[in-house]
């Protein structure tokens, strides 16, 4: 007989051996397996298999301590059937039992080795009255949430489920619900303690209302992130077969490559607009064969876009005294250029959002403009690229073609931005006054947008088709002249004149930046080679005839490698002799031994006065230069002959000079029978070379006024200045290159328009402390300095006589 047999209807208490669990709440009428691991639940359990096998089992309300025998356990367990008993390998023993019965526990007592549980057993054999239509309705609540709960669950198993439709005892009812549950431990045990049957039909519904509403709601979000899933499952399915296919088509590296594509251009970090643009374009690549001839034409707009520098900025200089030695460690003077250079960098640190400037410097050819663009960038601490416009025609060239063109490219401009890969370089537009126009447009008007400060933020290059950003570009143009060059696109640019060298600053030019360069370019870096400074003025003097110092350089570089062969020849090069004992210094004298005979002479200069010459001065787009004169009056029907490849201004100048003196002739001694009845005749030598410009009307006027007078005019003077038929001699250009000319001839004296005194300023001393200005405002106030005695001639050359006039 079992102690449950034992235990009849006053339901007295009795003593169970006592195996208190962690992990498991066991129901009756269930079988569950049960785990006893301290040394109280082993021995209990060995005791009651040797008796009746019954066991009481309660859940831990907490842990005790190691060797504590005081053990606190809940007050509702399971009078259970022990099944089975399996020992472990670690001396534990697994339990399978069954659930009999619920019973509260009064009190546990200590059995030697084990506890015993003093419980009092709890009715279970409550049954629904037939007229209690709330107590069914429970149960029926009951069975119907656990139908549904089953449905969302999926894995009760059928046997539970007919044991819940089938059990008519409440207590059973709920006992079988709450172990196929699967609830936590604290509520199982919740479930176990209720005692009134209607009080635990109600909790056991209320918790499967509970779970089955939070199992709706998880089942929701399940078959949403199911959606999402199996959509992402059904894409990456769809690309690896996109990835066979392009395997097999040869394209499984596009992805990739469309993929590094878009990296780059993100790293660049674009505006917005580019960035769109790309993925638009690389999303329609992935659709073509990468055959076509499309497919070309959009990966190469995709590399453009993705080599462009769309934000990097080079880090500014700021130190004006590091600029100041930069800019004059690379050329000498240049003063004003160099000025504007540090105002820039100076107003920079001011106000950082200044636009750059457009420079554009205007002079003779070998003045050093394109490379004083590089040191410019160089003091600036930018990047420097050059781009040339001389005999560029085509609009295309600036702003590029259209990508549907077959070759298409973006325009110099673009392809220059790249080859910076900054957005602030110094950008030199090399030789601007070069450029032309046919049919295929005006590459003139294109730049009329990029060299504007207002226009060129948002640049667009026909090819890209998106704006791009010049705002921060310094443009620095070069130019021989500003005739040429659009005045829309002239009024754009600032003017900064470099004009010719003097003498004495080749000199310094050649000792300090050629010399230096060339030597060691030519191997005799070390060596004991020294150019005398007689030696560089007779180069300057009589091997070259420029502004610049271009020629002046190769003619140095020539002396130099003359003077390398010949230490070749003496062993220098063959280990023999080490370079730096090599000694040379090179004077006048030994020129024409290196590099020949004197290829230049002086300009074309009157070497003796006489009537009707004069020394004028001309300016050049090589600089300056002396333009001589002359003039001859002879028996004719009184026209006015000019020749030596005269321009029309030029003309003019000699009819207004001609018509003055008639006008003024009691003035200078003359009367109406020296002009009527004879021709004069105005020649410029040197026919071959065409001349023009106002600047010749004073020396024209004393070429004739001298050729009336017979007298010649007074000897070393040159002139320039234009004249009006009233007499006036107004200002004209290129005061600087015409004096210079003339100190270069050795004319040390030099008559100038009174507006031009103010140009002075800009001769080196060492040529203006060596020469004679005179400034007049009136043809009359320059006739008194170059015809100081010029009185009536009384007798005119007479018909059919001729006076032989000499010149050289």
């Amino acid at each position: 007989m079992s102690i449950l047999d034992s235990l009849r209807p006053k339901g007295d208490a009795v003593e169970i051996p006592l195996v208190y669990v962690r992990d498991a709440v066991v129901f009756p009428h269930t079988i569950a397996p049960v785990l006893a691991a301290t040394k109280f639940c082993i021995t209990a359990s060995e005791v009651a298999g040797k008796a009746d096998k019954q066991i009481f089992i309660s859940l831990l309300k907490n842990i005790p301590p190691d060797g504590a025998n005081d053990i606190d356990v809940q007050e509702i367990g399971t009078v259970s059937h022990v099944l089975q008993s399996i020992k472990l390998a670690d001396g534990s023993v697994r339990l399978l039992v069954e659930g009999q019965r619920r019973a509260r526990l009064r009190r546990t007592v200590f059995r030697k080795e084990y506890l015993g549980a003093i419980v009092d057993l709890l009715p279970d054999d409550e049954q629904m009255l037939p007229d209690d239509k709330e107590f069914s309705a429970l149960v029926q609540i009951v069975r119907r949430d656990f139908a549904n709960y089953a449905e969302l669950v999926k894995k009760i198993p059928t046997e539970v489920l007919h044991a819940v439709q089938r059990a008519e005892d409440p207590h059973k009812l709920c006992d079988t619900v709450a172990n196929a549950m699967g609830l936590k431990i604290e509520r199982k045990q919740d479930l176990l303690s209720v005692v009134p049957v209607r009080e635990r039909l109600e909790a056991t519904a209320q918790t499967l209302s509970q779970d089955i509403e939070l199992l709706s709601i998880q089942k929701r979000i399940s078959q949403k992130v199911r959606a999402r899933m199996d959509k992402t499952q059904k894409d990456y399915f769809l690309q690896e077969q996109l990835k066979e296919i392009n395997k097999e088509l040869g394209r499984e590296d596009d992805e990739n490559e469309f993929a590094e594509l878009l990296g780059r251009i993100e790293s660049k970090n674009p505006p917005q607009e580019v960035l769109d643009k790309a993925k638009k374009e690389l999303a329609r690549l992935a659709k073509l064969q990468p055959l076509s001839p499309e497919a070309g034409v959009i990966r190469g707009y995709c590399e453009w876009l993705a080599d462009l520098p769309w934000s990097a900025r080079t880090a500014e200089a700021k130190d004006l005294a590091a600029a100041k030695l930069a800019l004059d460690e690379d050329h000498y003077g240049m003063k004003k250029v160099k000025e504007r250079i540090l105002e820039f960098i100076a107003v920079r640190q001011l106000n950082s959002s200044l636009k750059g400037p457009i420079l554009c410097l205007v002079g003779p050819p070998g003045t050093g403009k394109t490379s004083l663009g590089r040191s410019i960038a160089r003091a600036l601490n930018r990047d420097f690229v050059r781009m040339s416009l001389g005999g560029v025609r085509d609009e295309a060239e600036i702003r590029g073609h259209r990508k549907t063109y077959v070759g298409a490219l973006p325009g110099k401009i673009v392809q220059s931005m790249r080859k910076a890969g900054s957005t602030n370089p110094v950008f030199l537009l090399d030789e601007i006054d070069k450029m032309s126009s046919d049919f295929r447009g005006d590459p003139a008007s294109a730049l009329l947008e990029v060299l504007d400060p207002e226009q060129n933020a948002t640049f667009v290059d026909h090819y890209l088709e998106l704006p791009c950003d010049l705002s921060g570009v310094m443009f620095v143009t070069t130019a021989n002249g500003v005739q040429s060059i659009p005045y829309a696109l002239l009024d754009r640019m600032e003017l900064i004149e470099i004009p010719g060298y003097s003498e004495y600053e080749k000199l310094e030019i050649a000792k300090h930046f050629i010399v230096p360069k060339q030597i060691t370019e030519n191997g005799l870096g070390g060596s004991g080679l020294r150019i005398r400074d007689d030696a560089i003025l007779e180069i300057i003097r009589h091997y070259t005839m420029e502004s610049g110092v271009r020629s002046l350089e190769r003619q140095i570089a020539h002396v130099i490698r003359k003077t390398a062969e010949q230490a070749v020849n003496a062993g220098y090069a063959t280990g023999e002799k080490p370079i730096n004992e090599f000694k040379r210094i090179i004077g006048a004298a030994s020129l024409q031994k290196l590099i020949g005979k004197r290829r230049h002479e002086n300009d074309l200069v009157f070497s003796e006065p006489g009537p009707g010459l004069a020394c004028g001065l001309a300016w050049t787009e090589m600089g300056g230069t002396v333009l001589p004169v002359e003039a001859s009056g002879f028996e004719g029907e009184g026209e006015l002959i000019l020749t030596g490849n005269l321009g029309d201004v030029m003309k003019e100048s000699a009819r207004a000079a001609l018509t003055y003196l008639r006008a003024h002739a009691a003035d200078y001694g003359l009367a109406t029978k020296n002009f009527s009845g004879r021709t004069m005749h105005i020649h410029v030598p040197e026919g071959a070379i065409p001349k023009d410009g106002p600047s010749a009307g004073i020396t024209l006027a004393a070429a004739i006024a001298s050729a009336l007078t017979v007298r010649p005019l007074s000897p070393g003077w040159a002139m320039t200045g234009e004249i009006t038929l009233t007499g006036r001699i107004l200002a004209i250009g290129g005061v600087k290159e015409k004096i210079l000319a003339a100190h270069r001839n050795k004319i040390y004296k030099v008559l100038l328009p009174e507006a031009n005194r103010k140009d002075l300023d800009d001769i080196p001393t060492e040529v203006s402390t060596a020469m004679e200005f005179r400034f007049t405002s009136t043809i009359a106030d320059a006739f008194s300095i170059l015809l100081p005695d010029a009185r009536p001639v009384m007798n005119p050359i007479k018909p059919g006589r001729k006076k032989t006039v000499k010149t050289p």
